[in-house]
């Protein structure tokens, strides 16, 4: 996670320097007739040269490319804070973060109390917030309730998990908890000790309460 917070970090401060470096390459005006004519008639760099070694003749492998910085920068535009907040929280790359409206309403729902009963930001649980969020991002109706939703599932391996999953566990006998499944073993539920928050199913407490996965989507595409 922490290789990703440090790729994550390096981006942006990649993308605030990009004007910098932009205008390092701009010359400078000058108050002098003479100093304008030279502004004038001077060939200006096409690239921006960074040595990545302590070589005094660098390969031009290992050089970096104005024109490269640019396309680096520009695909790393098409990326949302909010992307990037949740690949750093789910350990993985940014590019896995597609499904921009499920991690929209994650957010908007994050760290809503867990109050047995409820269905709303003042307090919900677990099957309630899942039924909002399969409603909200994928336009399917759930059952209230996480024994309801189990029976509405497929029953799937759990090395077979994808986004959008249904993940049931037994805390209190039977099918008492349920949460949606996003990647690397993390999923998104109503807990009781900290409302909606994301949690890893390889967690001691998670991995023994654990019954198993299913699925209601035929594939994971939100809703139009």
């Amino acid at each position: 996670m922490i290789r990703h917070l440090l790729t994550y970090l390096s981006a942006i401060l990649l993308l605030t320097s990009c004007s910098t470096v932009k205008n390092a390459f701009q010359p400078k005006q000058s108050s002098t007739a003479s100093a304008t004519v030279e502004e004038k008639n001077e060939v200006r760099p096409e690239y921006k040269r960074v040595r990545t070694s302590s070589s005094t003749s660098t390969p031009q492998s290992s050089i970096f490319q104005t024109k490269d910085v640019a396309s680096y920068s520009s695909s790393l535009e098409l990326f949302s804070l909010s992307q990037f907040k949740y690949a750093i929280r789910l350990d993985v790359p940014v590019e896995t973060i597609q499904n921009k409206s499920l991690y929209e309403l994650i957010d908007n729902w994050w760290g809503t109390p867990y109050r047995l009963g409820g269905t709303t930001q003042k307090g919900i649980d677990c099957s309630a917030f899942v039924q909002t969020l399969m409603m909200g991002v994928f336009a399917m109706q759930l059952p209230r309730t996480a024994r309801e939703q189990k029976e509405m599932a497929s029953w799937i391996p759990m090395d077979d998990l994808k986004e959008g999953d249904l993940i049931f566990f037994n805390t209190r006998g039977g099918v008492s908890h349920v949460g949606v499944y996003l990647h690397n073993n993390k999923f998104v539920h109503a807990s009781t000790s900290g409302g909606v928050m994301i949690s890893d199913l390889n967690e001691t407490y998670w991995s023994r309460k654990l019954l198993g996965a299913g699925r209601v989507l035929q594939n994971s595409s939100p809703k139009p």
